[in-house]
């Protein structure tokens, strides 16, 4: 009978391991592919110590154990070879019919991954660890919370689709982003009704940006989507009924150009009422509006309202840059600074003003085109305690006004405590 090997601390070793010369231990296997393969550790069993100077890894014990496992679940030998860069390709290529706004993302990260030492890791070898510090590395690097969400969002669902198909056991950006990357997104707010005020009248009086007052007007007002706002044309405004119809959007992106979109979200299509206030500015935009050499024509929608100095549709980015500009104006002239303003501020401002006007919740979110009603409720509405006062205090005075008994004394400390308030 052979005598059984052992290594130097006299211990029986299985079949495949050996150690070698260097004291470390090694374990050869046949993968399914019929590939020799081998694995190495210093350590034989979990109990062993780490060897002075050398880097904590797992034993080699424990790495037998996982392969046997990922036989038996017939998991793919060494993630197909694919590394973080390959699997996003593979992932992206499979989603089809995407909006050009998300292909556009998808090119981003591909190319992020490409000149990034992460995308040349192979995927077997990334652990929850390994995700994690490379999104606080890109943090670190300059990145926004909102870009690596995007980018999270495509590789966790990339990963998964490894999962799904035995390439890897678990997925690694299955986590809470908040959890590891600070959230420095800058919260959008509701201008004040004094702000509002303000700005609409800066705009107003300003010789350069009053051509845009009626553009701003609207989006205060309605509470459309830039995206919808830029797309909208001559047929789309109905004088008669008041309303506007929206039912897509315009979007333009590089490498693809102008596109019309459906709507964001499926209840995106709707008639959105107009006050005599927003349709006379529409009917000032379309007296002031220059009847092209071309009428530009994108998908087959014309007569865009809005059109820049090459007699091209203007799109979102022309308004954001000139809300920035008027900001910078206005700040630059008052000592009293007025806060970020965009086109979707509008939309933040107008949905609260309405839901401060309790509008019926059901009533806004169809107006806004929201698909959730949460979305109406917790993300757009900055209601404060004013608004609770009134609220209370309107809410008091009628179940007083219908109760047999003559009981004031609730609406008298209400009425007390609001005039208090506005003292103060």
């Amino acid at each position: 009978m052979s005598e059984k090997r052992k290594d130097n601390k006299g211990r029986i070793l299985r079949n495949g391991e050996i150690q070698e010369a260097n004291g470390r231990y090694r374990f050869k296997y046949v993968d399914a592919f019929g590939d020799s393969k081998y694995v190495r550790s210093w350590r034989l069993d979990v109990h062993d110590p780490v060897p002075a100077g050398k880097k904590m890894e797992p034993s080699l014990r424990e790495l037998e154990k996982q392969i046997a496992a990922d036989m038996i679940d017939q998991i793919v030998p060494e993630g197909g070879k694919l590394t973080v860069s390959d699997l996003v390709e593979k992932y992206v290529s499979l989603r089809k019919g995407v909006r050009p706004s998300t292909e556009a993302g998808y090119k981003t990260v591909i190319n992020l991954l490409k000149r990034d030492p992460f995308g040349k890791q192979r995927i077997d070898k990334v652990k929850v660890l390994d995700a994690q510090e490379w999104l606080v590395k890109l943090q670190k690097n300059g990145r926004g919370y909102s870009s690596i969400h995007t980018i999270r969002g495509v590789l966790r669902p990339a990963f998964q689709l490894a999962v799904d198909n035995d390439y890897v056991r678990k997925n690694p950006f299955s986590f809470d982003l908040g959890t590891v990357i600070y959230n420095d997104s800058v919260t959008r707010e509701a201008l004040s009704r004094e702000d509002e005020r303000k700005f609409l009248k800066f705009v107003k009086e300003d010789p350069h940006f009053c051509k845009y007052y009626d553009g701003i007007y609207i989006l205060f007002n309605t509470g459309l989507r830039i995206s919808e706002f830029v797309g909208l044309t001559i047929n789309d405004i109905d004088f008669k009924h008041m309303k506007i119809n929206v039912d897509h959007q315009l979007q333009r992106n590089n490498g693809i150009g102008y596109n019309i979109r459906d709507t964001k979200t499926e209840s995106g299509g709707r008639l959105v009422p107009m006050t005599e206030e927003v349709a006379e500015c529409f009917k000032l935009i379309l007296a002031n509006r220059k009847t092209p050499k071309i009428e530009p024509m994108v998908d087959g929608y014309v007569g865009f309202l809005f059109l820049d100095k090459d007699e091209h549709p203007m799109v979102a980015m022309h308004w954001e840059k000139y809300f920035q500009h008027i900001v910078d104006k206005y700040n630059s002239i008052y000592k009293v600074q007025m806060p970020k303003v965009t086109p979707h501020v509008c939309r933040h401002t107008f949905c609260s003003r309405m839901a401060s006007a309790r509008m019926n919740p059901k009533t806004l979110q169809y107006i806004m085109g929201h698909s959730d009603i949460g979305v109406t409720l917790n993300t757009y509405t900055h209601l404060g305690f004013d608004d609770a006062l009134e609220e209370m205090t309107r809410i008091s005075k009628g179940k007083n006004a219908n109760s047999d008994v003559n009981d004031t004394a609730t609406v008298t400390v209400f009425s007390e405590y609001k005039e208090q308030a506005s003292n103060e």
